[in-house]
């Protein structure tokens, strides 16, 4: 329906004093607008033929309206009321749409579109809302610790800078946390920036903690309205240190063995399950009434096997909260008779025992010269193959390290005993005398010869084993002659002599040159022999040669007269 304007008034003053009217059908219409965006207002009504032009206005909060931008339908043109709050913010297209650009809550108004003709005015009003989403809420002001059975505050949860202000819900491991007389209080409240008009929301959270929240995580939530409805963002999980006091005392050796043994340095450590924990002790120690007050550790160097017992730990102020432990210190003794070097005699007895004390059962290995024996050494009457390096060697299996060994380096000595072998060469040109020496220290062995024209063709030494060894000569004597062994050592000279004859090497020399003379008269002979043998054969073959000569000279006669007679025939 369109207002009636006297023709004798003015159009424009008549227009800013009538009373325009809506558009039939045309109710309130919202536009939803996110804070710094561009506000789209359509004008919602439509052109008519013969419009002026159109104009846009809003509303003070006494109703009183505010133009901001002029369109005429003629000429085309756009103007802009001076409005500083919507400086270099507004356009206005041909269909009369009206765009705010960056948008601020004080855009949050009614905004009104208008078309006029000659003798009507046309209104459409739209509602802009502005909505601002809060920052990520954050838990600040964060309590250090909390302590169980107290109320204490936990922190604070803001979120800033919102449109319309939100509303913060605080949570535990998850679940919505609401307030408990004396054991959950929130406090609310809300700011708003004069400049912005943007709302900043805080929530306080005191809470009275128990053991069952330890590790257990908090966090809080930001519920708000946008454009697209209600939202909520959730702040980062926060974990807090909670105290409790000590109700078990631990205690613990350092660092854990299956066994110590003496020598090690041990450490005891106790502890208490509160939170922080104690941080000073006292220690009981066996055999000590008075306990010994110190940190969380007390350490025990190089332990003997008097330092076995129960060892104990309590609180400083509460010496019935305690705890204990038995420690066991591994011993190991050995005992060798005789040990270090030992020098015997030759046949004499030597009793040896190797003594074992441990605190638990030991095994015992002896070795001689790095080679594992059957069993302990026993000497009734010593040899020189007894002598060596002997070691008894004990350990205990369960205690890693615990091994103890002695050592007995035995010499067994002896005065050189000499015995002397003859061997003749099967040839009979040659004799091997052998000299068999035993002695400790190893003795040394000299030959001499007397007697004339002997010839020394080589010696030989074996090797000294066990006290024993040889040297031998071979020789090829014309004459008797005799031989003499001397062996010396640290302890004696010993002297032995062997007579070697030459008759019998002669003998045999004669019966081989009077076979060898034979040898060669046979063979002469045999030559003689076979010399004549073959002159009569030589002699023989002649005569037989002219006799078959002969023979052949009459076959060829008679061959002739055959011919002939055979060409008579003809």
């Amino acid at each position: 329906m369109a207002s009636k304007v006297s023709p004798s008034c003015r159009l424009v003053f008549c227009l800013l004093i009538s009373a325009a009217v809506l558009r039939p059908g045309l109710g309130w219409y919202t536009v939803n607008s996110a804070y710094g965006d561009t506000i789209v207002m359509p004008c919602r009504l439509d052109v008519p033929q013969n419009l002026m032009f159109g104009k846009w206005k809003y509303e003070k909060p006494d109703g009183s309206p505010v133009f901001i931008a002029f369109r005429s339908s003629t000429k085309k043109s756009v103007q802009y009321d001076d409005v500083p709050e919507y400086k270099d913010r507004l356009s206005l297209s041909e269909n009369y749409t009206l765009s705010i650009a960056n948008a601020k809550i004080s855009d949050e108004k009614r905004f009104v579109c208008m078309l006029v003709t000659e003798d009507n005015v046309f209104e459409a009003p739209t509602l802009v809302k502005v909505f601002k989403q809060p920052s990520k809420p954050e838990i600040v002001n964060k309590a250090p610790f909390l302590e169980t059975d107290q109320l204490k505050k936990l922190g604070d949860c803001i979120s800033r800078d919102s449109y319309p202000d939100g509303n913060i819900t605080w949570y535990r491991n998850g679940k919505v946390l609401q307030p408990v007389e004396g054991e959950v209080a929130i406090l609310f409240k809300k700011e708003i920036d004069p400049g912005t008009q943007l709302y900043t929301v805080t929530s306080s959270l005191e809470y009275k903690t128990t053991r069952s929240d330890i590790q257990m995580p908090f966090t809080c939530s930001v519920t708000y309205y946008g454009p697209s409805g209600q939202k909520t963002i959730y702040s980062e999980q926060e974990i807090f240190d909670i105290y409790y006091p000590t109700e078990q005392v631990t205690i613990q050796v350092l660092p854990p063995k299956n066994a110590i043994k003496e020598g090690d340095n041990i450490t005891l450590q106790c502890l208490g399950n509160g939170n922080p924990p104690p941080e000073e002790f006292m220690f009981y120690l066996p055999g000590q009434p008075e306990g010994i007050r110190s940190s969380n550790t007390y350490t025990l160097t190089d332990v003997r096997r008097n330092a076995t017992g129960d060892y104990k730990c309590s609180l400083i102020d509460k010496r019935n909260m305690a705890a204990s432990t038995t420690i066991t210190v591994h011993y190991l003794d050995l005992s060798l008779n005789p040990s270090g070097e030992v020098t015997k005699q030759i046949g004499d007895t030597l009793p040896v025992s190797c003594t074992i004390s441990a605190s638990r059962n030991a095994t015992v290995v002896w070795m001689k010269d790095n080679i594992r024996l059957r069993s302990s050494p026993s000497f009734s009457s010593l040899h020189y193959q007894d002598a060596g390096n002997y070691v008894c060697e004990t350990a205990l299996q369960e205690v890693e390290g615990l091994k103890k060994r002695e050592s007995l380096t035995l010499i067994v000595e002896g005065k050189p005993q000499i015995k002397m072998t003859k061997k003749t060469d099967p040839s009979g040109l040659s004799k091997t005398i052998i000299c068999h020496v035993e002695g400790f220290p190893k003795p040394a062995i000299h030959w001499t010869i007397t007697g004339s024209g002997s010839v020394i063709n080589q010696t030989e030494e074996s090797p000294y084993i066990n006290g024993r060894y040889y040297s031998k000569i071979i020789i090829s004597p014309e004459e008797n002659v005799t031989l003499t062994c001397t062996a010396e050592n640290q302890l004696e000279r010993t002297v032995n002599s062997l007579n070697v004859s030459a008759n019998e090497n002669r003998e045999k020399v004669n019966d081989q040159a009077k076979l060898i003379v034979g040898i060669v008269v046979g063979l002469l002979l045999a030559a003689l022999v076979a010399g004549v043998v073959y002159w009569l054969y030589m002699k023989k073959s002649k005569t037989a040669s002219k006799h078959v000569n002969k023979d052949l000279g009459n076959m060829e006669e008679n061959k002739k007269l055959e011919e002939n007679n055979h060409k008579t025939e003809a």
